[in-house]
């Protein structure tokens, strides 16, 4: 069989491991993505960046909400173990499907409205999730989230903000019914939290500045109240 020579000896690493294992695809959300609007998936590989950086160093992480975790490994990098969950089997399915030896980590299938993951995390993070949560349920979906974290554990929120949907897509408007203002989220888990640190996102940049002018939002909470 002929291998392929690369012209420069550095990338031919890349023609030995396509060989080796084949490619990898980007799941049922990332294909899309890539599809339809592929910049919308350089936004959410940033927002995934983003935690990675504030969670660098935890022990256990708990991901709720995962989708298809096309953007999970970027945390994985950074700690030590993580555990994903959504409550749609057809993404844990994709999830598992997809799964390599070296990027192995915990998915399974879980309502987080119907209790807490059994176990303990020292950090949680839910990225695109509290917006397709009705606004009667979104404290019990917070309580059951933040209720395997351990006491000094942190907990990141991230979600579209308010001020944004007058230009989200139709199919973004079918989902998000419950999408936040700054200082509403801010207010909203400093029912669970001491402290709360709130940033805003435009595109793939992070920031401090008026949130208003924001598409995106996150809240870190640090010190759980009892």
């Amino acid at each position: 069989m002929t291998t392929l020579k690369t012209k420069e000896t550095q990338y031919q690493v890349c023609v030995e491991a396509a060989g080796e294992r084949g490619y990898e695809t980007l799941g049922l959300r990332g294909s899309e993505s890539w599809y339809q609007d592929p910049k919308h998936l350089v936004f959410r590989l940033s927002r995934y960046k983003f935690v990675a950086k504030m969670l660098a160093g935890r022990k256990h992480v708990l991901e709720v909400g995962c989708g298809d975790a096309f953007g999970t490994r970027i945390v994985q990098a950074e700690v030590g173990k993580v555990t994903a969950i959504d409550f749609d089997p057809v993404f844990i399915d994709d999830v598992k499907q997809r799964m390599v030896p070296r990027w192995q980590f915990d998915a399974h299938v879980h309502d987080m409205l119907e209790g807490p993951v059994p176990g303990q995390f020292d950090a949680v993070y839910s990225l695109d999730v509290l917006e397709h949560i009705e606004q009667p349920k979104e404290r019990q979906f917070l309580k059951n989230a933040f209720g395997s974290l351990d006491v000094n554990g942190a907990a990141i929120i991230g979600l579209p903000s308010l001020e944004s949907q007058p230009y989200a897509s139709v199919q973004s408007k079918l989902g998000h019914v419950n999408c936040k203002s700054a200082p509403e989220l801010k207010q909203l888990m400093e029912e669970f939290f001491h402290n709360v640190f709130v940033f805003s996102m435009n595109d793939e940049v992070v920031h401090t500045g008026f949130h208003k002018m924001a598409n995106y939002v996150f809240a870190i909470g640090a010190g759980r109240r009892a």
